[in-house]
């Protein structure tokens, strides 16, 4: 599948996000900086399997745990390796609105397609006018930009309506292009598509559930597996595109067996050692997430192996 411009209901934007948006690693060196050459070739394996845009410095891309320079330098680098490309949209979020707005500024300054943002979760916002005004405030730093509201309630800690919020941050966000839908709330996310006649674009962001959320009207997905198992996940799509909800069912039990074993083997550090398997090594993970040890990496590969997972990527 490859990456779709088409036209979107704001007079200012044509950008419409659909298929595998790759939701990408953070590169790290054995001491935990930052590993800026890195990210060229990691963009080039990720879209050589068929991702159709990434999202850099959210969860996956460990955001919340770099330096604003940090992320600025992250953000410049894989703006520069996509090469116009495929859409790229930085994650600005962050525990203070001011710093969120210097990065969504600088989103901006360096050529990003769009810019998301996650609330900030320490101090939540109280009520959904508080939230609204939050992201406001962000969004206003970049006003060239599509702005997606980034929804992780199991992280955040931050659960509104998002069919609401679409509805009071429309009329006061003039770039408020969507959602990054990543709950589990299918019925929520389908009201979020069906909203205003399908003005927003709303990206699924629970690969686990990819199908439920195409049933539901979701045409683009944001995923961390989409990195080393996009093939599988175009399976899924391209089998619910010619009708053929058996095949679709398959590959999506493909998926979310190969996520429980990640998972169950080696939490969350063991989504970046899968990257060293297929032949990209993105390194440690920074703290408070664990990098998978040896002995656990070794016990992955195996199960995998024994799943079938890596005749699955062919």
């Amino acid at each position: 599948m490859k990456s779709s411009l088409v036209s979107f209901p704001s007079p200012k934007y044509e950008l419409a996000l659909r298929g595998l948006i790759a939701a990408t690693f953070t590169p790290l060196r054995a001491d935990r900086s930052v590993d800026l050459d890195r990210i060229a070739p990691l963009v080039e394996l990720v879209l050589g399997q068929g991702a159709n845009g990434l999202y850099v410095l959210g969860s996956t891309g460990e955001g919340p745990s770099l330096t604003t320079a940090e992320r600025k330098q992250t953000a410049e680098s894989f703006v520069a390796a996509a090469k116009r490309r495929v859409p790229v949209v930085i994650q600005v979020g962050h525990a203070s609105i001011a710093e969120s707005r210097g990065l969504a500024a600088h989103a901006q300054e360096i050529g990003a397609d769009a810019i998301s943002a996650t609330p900030p979760s320490y101090f939540k916002p109280e009520n959904m006018g508080v939230l609204v005004a939050s992201m406001a405030e962000i969004a206003a730093a970049a006003p060239k930009l599509p702005f997606y509201y980034y929804n992780l309630p199991s992280v955040t800690g931050v659960r509104f309506d998002m069919s609401e919020f679409l509805a009071q941050a429309g009329a006061v966000i003039p770039t408020l292009h969507g959602i990054k839908f990543s709950d589990a709330q299918i019925h929520e996310m389908q009201a979020c598509v069906e909203c205003d006649h399908g003005r927003y674009d709303i990206l699924f962001g629970h690969d686990e559930m990819l199908l439920s959320g195409y049933v539901a009207g979701a045409r683009g997905f944001v995923g961390t597996t989409f990195n080393f198992a996009a093939p599988i996940f175009r399976r899924v799509i391209g089998a619910c595109e010619t009708g053929d909800l058996a095949t679709a069912a398959a590959e999506q039990r493909r998926a979310a067996r190969m996520i429980e074993v990640i998972i169950r083997r080696a939490g969350r550090g063991g989504l970046k050692a899968v990257m060293e398997m297929i032949g990209c090594d993105c390194g440690p993970n920074r703290l408070p997430i664990v990098t998978c040890p040896p002995e656990a990496r070794t016990r992955l590969r195996t199960e995998l192996s024994d799943l079938g997972f890596f005749e699955w990527l062919k």
